[in-house]
């Protein structure tokens, strides 16, 4: 018997450190000779700590929301041929996992990847195996073609184009890089899978750089991703080791070699060609194109970008064949999607599902449905750059095309849910504060006209809107979207744009009832207390930090609305329902 500990961020940040010390601790405290491992992320993060028992005939039992405490227990049921029930996943949690068709994913939460044998033992470098063995560089590019795979990073342009552009691309010298520079607020796919199992995207890109003629990689992944960072630099060691990166791998004469760039964090540094800029020491800020990368791009030598996903999913296509990656999906969009879902959902965590999927089918089936059974109200999809889709769009498939049409884009993956108590209006400042903050202010429509956006927005939101200030908003954001240099400013105005079509009436209501109907906009919302619930418990009184409440003990109170700061406390800690919101 042994175990295995989720140790992927979220795992860690549960506490799977302290679970794991406390198996350690016990296992020798028992003198018992039960190995304890580690693996990454399994997407299930609202389960986590996660603890696998791997039994002597080869069973998986697993256990969720272990504690230090808990994990002492599972031992004990374990040692003596039992299954602690307590803390056994439940049905519904493994049928989700397994009704996943899993890829990119496919070795997360299941090999250790500190140990580059786990990865071998999985058919790990297989698929460089047979392109150095087997396949001239062009037939590789023929296979990834067959495919369909486009780049998972947002763009979804066909991969293999961007790989015959690299290689037809004149000059000896030639760069693969990975970006791995994950941004978004609520994304964290690319993260999950370097921290999970590096060497996919290690041996992702040697398939590349081999297509391509390149002979150096360079990952550029987010400074804030310090496990990624150090699981990514362990995997690329132990590939060294074995023979998979530098001279002549395999006996042939392809050589390759990948080294880490840990980025500032820059969101416009996901552009490729901000990226390429902050590879080279300068500040991230992006360029006209063409020339195009392949051309020219890191030092002026033909280079090539993909993202993490994208790289994962290549050592499985090689192996398994381009036909067999396409007969996932949709004519438009093939193969499979990572999702990062987050927000009002239940079960918060990364998804992947085939191409053509509904949004129903990733809210309602894996993710559980919203948080205390609240209506859903709409999703952004595409971060930043993405859009908001509606209730009634709930059965859109996903895939590039269909999303596109609803005024959102697949993007990285990020999935945000929301309920009927988000505001549409403050989500579109949200994302557009995090996008203005981010421009890198080199031209003038992002730099400025985002600046203009937010304060429309923020003025809407305090209760001070306009007339005219939507069709205002809606003629700044389609001039940023036809006139800013680089993806990040044609695409800021997405959730700003969407809102607007679907949910114009909550900024009506902003605008001309200064009313927000999600009781979220402070400015816009009144509080006071109903005197036939009020039981006089002062509760609501001694909790104002402003003293607005006042009454005697067992008689209705009263709030003065001239001192009232609105900061909410007093409904939530009424414990009668006595507070009234409007």
């Amino acid at each position: 018997m042994r175990l295995v500990i989720g140790k992927g961020s979220c795992g860690i940040a549960a506490g799977a450190d302290k679970v794991s010390a406390s198996a350690v601790s016990y296992i020798a405290e028992k003198g018992l000779n039960i190995p304890v491992g580690v693996t990454g992320c399994i997407g299930m993060c609202y389960l986590e700590p996660i603890v696998d028992v791997i039994r002597d005939n080869g069973e998986k039992i697993t256990y969720v929301k272990v504690t230090a405490d808990a994990i002492k227990e599972i031992i004990d049921s374990e040692v003596s041929g039992a299954v602690c029930e307590k803390y056994l996943i439940p049905a519904e949690d493994k049928q989700r996992l397994e009704s996943q068709t899993r890829i990119a994913l496919r070795n997360c939460g299941i090999i250790n990847p500190d140990d580059i044998n786990d990865y071998i033992a999985k058919g790990g470098y297989k698929a460089i195996e047979k392109c150095v063995k087997e396949l001239k560089p062009e037939q590789v590019i023929d296979i990834i073609k067959v495919s369909g795979l486009a780049g998972r990073g947002g763009a979804g342009f066909p991969t293999w184009f961007k790989w015959n552009a690299a290689r037809s691309a004149q000059g000896i010298k030639k760069y693969t890089i990975c970006n791995a520079d994950e941004g978004d607020p609520g994304a964290f796919m690319d993260r999950a899978v370097i921290e999970g199992d590096p060497n996919s995207v290690i041996e992702g890109m040697l398939v590349g750089a081999y297509a391509m003629g390149s002979d150096e990689g360079i990952v550029y992944v987010r400074a804030e991703y310090p496990l990624a960072i150090v699981r990514l630099t362990n995997a690329i060691n132990q590939a060294r080791e074995k023979g998979f990166l530098g001279k002549n791998i395999f006996g042939s004469d392809f050589s390759f070699d990948i080294r880490i760039k840990a980025g500032a964090g820059a969101f416009v540094c996901g552009e490729e060609t901000a990226l390429i800029a902050s590879l080279e020491g300068e500040r991230g800020m992006p360029r006209l194109k063409p020339p195009f990368p392949a051309q020219k791009g890191y030092w002026q030598k033909p280079s090539n970008i993909n993202n993490v996903e994208t790289y994962a999913n290549v050592p499985w296509i090689i192996v398994n064949g381009g036909e067999k990656f396409a007969a996932m999906g949709t004519p438009n969009s093939k193969g499979t999607k990572v999702f990062a879902l987050t927000g009002k959902v239940k079960n918060g965590g990364l998804v992947e599902i085939p191409m053509g999927a509904k949004i129903r089918d990733v809210i309602y089936g894996v993710g559980g449905g919203i948080k205390e059974d609240r209506k859903f109200k709409a999703v952004q999809m595409g971060g930043p750059s993405g859009g908001c889709i509606p209730a009634e769009l709930i059965d859109t498939l996903i895939d590039y095309k269909t999303l596109a049409a609803t005024g959102a884009i697949m993007g990285s993956g990020g999935m945000v849910v929301m309920d009927e108590t988000t505001c549409m209006v403050d989500m579109a400042r949200f994302f557009l504060d995090f996008t203005c903050k981010e421009s890198c202010g080199k031209c003038v429509p992002c730099r400025l006209g985002t600046k203009r956006m937010l304060e429309i927005l923020t003025r809407i939101t305090e209760g001070k809107g306009k007339d005219g200030d939507i069709e205002l908003l809606e003629d700044l954001a389609n001039q940023i979207k036809s006139s800013a240099l680089c993806g990040l400013g044609q695409t800021a105005p997405n959730p700003v744009l969407t809102t607007i079509k679907y949910f114009r009436n909550e900024y009506e209501d902003h605008i001309y009832n200064h009313k927000c109907t999600a009781h979220q906009c402070q400015a816009l919302v009144t509080y006071s207390i109903e005197a036939d619930k009020c039981k006089g418990c002062t509760l609501c009184a001694k909790n104002c930090p402003a003293g607005a409440i006042e009454g005697k003990v067992k008689e209705p109170h009263v709030i003065d609305p001239a001192k009232c700061v609105k900061c909410g406390k007093c409904n939530t800690v009424c414990r009668f329902g006595a507070v009234k919101v409007d």
